[in-house]
């Protein structure tokens, strides 16, 4: 096999609100982490024991708009993209490393009923502004003449 991959496959539950950053040329980035769990019964004790991993999540543009306005904390969602590590100098000269998802396709997993409401510092999204299934295709009432 010739080359190689790079691909990331997660569901998970937003561990925050999704932070945007605005760039001078309309560009924007948002992140945010969510969290991965998997449980084990322990062959010594009998208890279950759950392991959570997290995953900082990147999104950019439009994409990254989108999950701004219909995402919030412990919402369910797939994310699907490829791991990038960045390297950089703080302030006291140590490099430091940081692993990301930077993330080419979503879905949201969470249904709009089951969302919980949105705190007073972040106002809840009228119903026509949440995203919906298009059931009339789903129903075949498509109106298409074949």
């Amino acid at each position: 096999m010739a080359g190689s991959l790079n691909k990331v496959m997660l569901i998970g539950n937003l561990g925050d609100e999704v932070k945007m950053h605005y760039f001078d040329d309309k560009n924007c980035v948002g992140r945010f982490p969510i969290a991965t769990s998997e449980s084990y019964v322990s062959k010594q004790t009998n208890e279950r024991i759950t392991n959570t991993e997290w995953h900082n999540i990147v999104v950019r543009n439009k994409a990254a708009e989108i999950c701004e306005k219909y995402l919030s904390k412990g919402d369910k969602v797939y994310i699907e993209g490829k791991i990038k590590t960045r390297k950089w100098t703080d302030d006291k000269g140590m490099e430091r490393y940081s692993t990301e998802i930077i993330c080419d396709e979503f879905t949201f997993l969470t249904p709009k009923n089951d969302q919980p409401q949105r705190s007073n510092t972040s106002p809840a999204k009228p119903q026509s502004e949440q995203p919906t299934k298009n059931t009339d295709i789903a129903e075949g009432n498509d109106d298409l003449p074949f």
